[in-house]
């Protein structure tokens, strides 16, 4: 079952994903991005059923682009992105 965006479209509507799977991150508004869309994405990173490794670091990129502008929404799936928390001091 795909999540539904508050505007009616799916994830894959408002990612811009395309036929060979590729999504477009320079395009998607991420403040429009919903919790249960962050969790199907987590979801599919987490199954990696792709058909194809570049749909597989598409859906990661567009993770991480969550997660660099939206942290809280990211928190409980930061270890599908190897993030590291480190210390700049």
């Amino acid at each position: 079952m795909r999540t539904k965006h508050v505007s009616g479209q799916s994830l894959e509507q408002i990612t811009g994903r395309t036929g060979t799977g590729q999504i477009n991150i320079a395009q998607i508004n991420i403040d429009q991005i919903t919790v249960p869309e962050v969790a199907e994405l987590a979801q599919r990173l987490d199954q990696d059923a792709y058909t194809s490794p570049f749909e597989g670091l598409s859906d990661w990129h567009l993770l991480r682009a969550i997660a660099f502008q939206r942290p809280e929404m990211v928190e409980p799936y930061i270890y599908l992105l190897d993030l590291e928390a480190y210390d700049e001091a």
